[in-house]
């Protein structure tokens, strides 16, 4: 089925005849909505198109509310050269594949090669090896992964953390830090600020040193050793968790042995101490500790010989001993059989242990839920695992990295108990259902008031009122986080990291001045608006070269580029600032 306005009729024309340029995007589920209204709302020389499959899920908001806005809507069966043609991709200056299957994302990149060679392609992988090979083949394709960008959120959020990330540029490593775990000389910018009440100010002007607090978000370089450890270091303090060997080793044994075979060994060895210690104590001849211990276990395994000349208390002994001993090594065999086979069934089963406490349990399996699964467990966090379905994407994950796995609804209180809720250090809900995911999250908290709860909701609106009346900690909306960074792609601005603070979402791009632009002759101090956005570095034209300190009086001239830390609005304001008239 060829594609089809909302009005029904084809509608043949290209980006050129009103001089604005045409970007079409082709979706089925929430991004899709948010990444369009993202770009609606920008509202300065872009024509958009957004095509859908006939059906969408039914989180996926009314799309045609964006028709106010100028979002033409058009619904296809496949994404293929005649839906492109007649959705006027031909001069079409970029194209989004957003749809949930990377299969179907790549088959239409190939199909959209052949309407518009020239055509920009910003495509929507999970695969991110797969992501790495198109990229490499197709020039001028940016591969970006919503679960990959959305993740590092989530995982703050569940380690109690504003913002834990870091990123490359330039050859030099930046990371987020609380002002306190950072030099003066390391920091490049104050990220946020934190008040007393927990209210972010993000990208505040510079505060004097009277003016900074121990709780500021800042931005530095990493030197002298990879910053990773120090943070994921602080990340585990800050967690709870601590090496406890002993522990280890207890939780080691409990899963391996069953209670009954247990009890019958700690029943045996009890009975071959007790026996040895009494025929140490009535032999003829008194032995040291190490003669009693030898003697004790050679007569456990039937080592001992008949000696009719001791006493009759001694050779009771004897007997109970070698009697014991008989009973010791099958059970001891017994014992290591059994928790070998334990062992294997707890792994191929994703059994969760009798004990498990200080953990996260981890409620999703789907793209999202298995980035944040894999990253806490780089980590060294402990995770359980619970989804619906036994085929969900990140079982076979969880499974290769001996994360105990749950099946069943989230919702259920069993559920819950079954992944030990009760003992985590918190609870981060991450299904594609929001009424699940907010059921799940309130069973949770009726359980502990005082469990960390991490939520994952579609509407960023809905997500701030649940999080405010039912004293959730942190909701967010994947769509919501990521639809910047793929307007950012679209629009051919070079973003390099995106950075989740709170609710908020700063973005580190490179600019470049473009001849005749408002910038183009201006001092380097109208690049930067406290609260949206602050210059990190300058290159001058025609240098690689990066002033890491620029003189914000510097005057600027095409071709100079500009690194920026900035929100949404802060980035498209600079943009429209760098470029030509």
């Amino acid at each position: 089925m060829s594609a089809t306005s909302v009005s029904g009729q084809p509608d043949h024309h290209s980006s050129d005849e009103d001089g604005r340029r045409h970007l079409v995007l082709c979706g089925a589920d929430a991004l899709v909505y948010t990444l369009a209204e993202e770009l609606a709302n920008s509202r300065h020389g872009i024509r958009i198109t957004v095509i859908t499959p006939l059906r969408l899920r039914s989180d996926v908001p009314n799309l045609s509310t964006l028709r106010d806005r100028g979002v033409e809507l058009r619904t296809a069966d496949r994404l293929d050269e005649t839906t492109f043609r007649d959705a006027g991709l031909d001069g079409a200056t970029a194209l989004a594949l957003i749809m949930p299957d990377d299969m179907v994302n790549l088959h239409a990149a190939l199909c959209a090669r052949e309407v518009e060679a020239e055509l920009r392609v910003v495509v929507r992988m999970f695969n991110t090896g797969l992501g790495r090979s198109v990229a490499r083949l197709f020039p001028g394709c940016t591969v970006l992964s919503d679960a990959e960008m959305a993740a590092p959120a989530f995982v703050a959020a569940a380690l109690g953390e504003v913002a834990p990330t870091h990123f490359r540029r330039s050859n030099r490593t930046f990371y987020l830090a609380e002002r306190t775990d950072v030099p003066d000389r390391r920091v490049m910018l104050t990220l946020a600020t934190i008040a007393d009440d927990g209210e972010i100010g993000v990208l505040p002007a510079e505060p004097g040193p009277e003016g900074t607090r121990s709780t500021d978000l800042v931005l530095a370089e990493a030197v002298g050793g990879p910053p990773g450890e120090d943070v994921t270091r602080r990340l585990l303090v800050r967690a709870g968790r601590r090496r406890r060997p002993l522990r280890a080793v207890a939780r080691a044994i409990n899963a391996a042995l069953s209670r009954k075979l247990g009890l019958a060994v700690l029943i045996t060895l009890a009975t071959t101490l007790l026996a040895g210690a009494v025929l140490n104590k009535f032999d003829d001849s008194p032995h040291g500790v190490w003669e009693s211990i030898y003697i004790t276990l050679l007569t456990a395994v039937g080592s001992s010989d008949v000696e009719v000349g001791r006493n009759a208390i001694a050779q009771a002994a004897q007997l109970v001993l070698t009697i014991a001993g008989l009973a010791l090594l099958p059970l001891i065999t017994a014992a290591v059989v059994d928790g070998m086979v334990n062992a294997r069934l707890a792994l191929a089963e994703g059994r969760v242990p009798r004990d498990l406490s200080d953990h996260i349990v981890l409620v999703g399996l789907g793209n999202v839920g298995t980035q944040v699964l894999r990253q806490l467990h780089d980590l060294g966090v402990r995770v359980v695992a619970i989804d619906q379905d036994p085929n969900a994407r990140g079982i076979e994950s969880a499974r290769r990295r001996g994360i105990p796995v749950v099946v069943g609804d989230a919702s259920v209180e069993e559920t819950l108990r079954a992944a030990s809720v009760d003992t985590c250090q918190a609870l981060v809900v991450l299904s594609t259902n929001d009424p699940v995911n907010l059921q799940a999250a309130l069973r949770a908290r009726d359980a502990r008031q005082d469990l960390r709860v991490v939520l994952r909701l579609f509407d960023d609106d809905f997500a701030k009122r649940v999080e405010s009346t039912f004293q959730i900690d942190t909701s967010r909306s994947v769509s919501r986080i990521c639809a910047p960074v793929f307007a950012a792609a679209l629009l051919e601005r070079h973003v390099h990291a995106t950075i989740p603070v709170g609710r908020h979402t700063v973005m580190v791009a490179t600019l470049e001045v473009a001849a005749g632009s408002p910038l183009d002759g201006a001092p380097l101090s109208q690049a930067e608006q406290d609260g949206a956005s602050r210059v990190i570095a300058l290159s001058a034209v025609g240098q690689e070269w990066m002033d890491w300190v620029p003189d914000r009086r510097r005057v600027l001239a095409a071709g100079d580029r500009i690194l920026v830390a900035a929100r949404r609005g802060g980035l498209h304001a600079l943009s429209e600032m760098t470029a030509q008239d």
